[in-house]
């Protein structure tokens, strides 16, 4: 699949990534492969309900289900639909230090402005010092700047390495904190220095984040609701906390209804009420059952979606 070149001047740049970054969908057919006709109504929709930037690649994007060809592919395609409207974050769920590096070095010159890095989800855990290197060695091969994805339970970074990777490793740009522990993303904001990057992933919990002091979100109910995600984000900059506050409760059932273990088939189902074909979840993840649609068509309906 051939692909119009980018050139540096049109590659975003880290320091504009903020707000709402809504994780992109991968839309794959019924017969597992990626429908990339799909990729660009996708990100035209993103776009026309105000993100300021997609990630691709990353969970909600069932990163984890392609092979390094494919995800290449994804990561070209996604890149020309955006178009230098908006910037692009390439997300790597891989368990070497070896691979993510290879699927960094392969879209590093795509014109992303960051990796999107999970650490180890495997069941075995790198100590610290293997942790920096494993962020190093990264940087090193690929030298674009790297947001950690800290969300593996049995890999979960403190607020202390992660704090510690970000000084000693430049090229870490800052951290994609997620769980609902709140203290931790409290403690993370506080003690990171101007120039990191804090987002939030705590989904259910995206209003008080930003008032925290977060860069913005890069998180799955932004891509599921992203018109009303956009407006609690441009309601805390106002300061207009009653605004925000009405939609961060309405919001909150969406969560309810599409953060299970099959989130990204119930993501791609709220998409689909939208108008916007996402296709299905790559096997082995369930697709959506009917109570959960239900589920999500009553929630979407709470924000006059569906």
């Amino acid at each position: 699949r051939a692909r119009k070149p980018i050139h540096p001047e049109e590659t975003p740049m880290i320091d504009q990534l903020h707000g709402v970054v809504a994780p992109f969908t991968t839309p794959f057919k019924a017969n597992g492969d990626i429908d990339f006709s799909a990729i660009r109504p996708q990100i035209d929709w993103l776009i026309e309900n105000g993100v300021h930037g997609v990630a691709a690649g990353g969970s909600t994007g069932e990163g984890h289900a392609l092979d390094r060809g494919e995800y290449q592919e994804l990561m070209a395609a996604t890149v020309e639909a955006a178009a230098g409207r908006i910037p692009v974050v390439a997300g790597i769920i891989a368990n070497t230090t070896a691979e993510v590096a290879r699927r960094g070095h392969h879209v590093k010159d795509l014109g992303v402005v960051a990796l999107q890095v999970t650490p180890p989800h495997y069941l075995f855990r790198p100590d610290d010092d293997a942790m920096v290197a494993h962020f190093r060695e990264i940087h090193a091969e690929c030298g674009v700047p790297i947001l950690i994805y800290n969300v593996v339970p049995w890999c979960y970074l403190s607020p202390d390495l992660l704090l510690r990777i970000m000084d000693e490793v430049p090229g870490v740009a800052g951290v994609k904190q997620s769980a609902g522990d709140m203290k931790l993303f409290a403690d993370l904001v506080r003690r990171a220095k101007p120039r990191n990057l804090i987002f939030s992933a705590v989904d259910a919990l995206l209003y008080p984040s930003y008032q925290l002091g977060a860069r913005g979100a890069i998180a799955a109910i932004l891509t599921a609701a992203p018109g009303p995600s956009v407006k609690v984000w441009n309601a805390v900059r106002d300061q207009d906390w009653e605004t925000a506050r009405d939609l961060h409760e309405r919001l909150m059932p969406v969560w309810d209804a599409v953060g299970v273990d099959n989130m990204p088939s119930l993501v791609k189902y709220a998409q689909e009420l939208q108008g916007v074909p996402a296709g299905v979840a790559r096997r082995p993840t369930s697709p959506a059952r009917d109570d959960q649609k239900a589920k999500v068509r009553a929630a979407l309906a709470g924000l006059g979606l569906a």
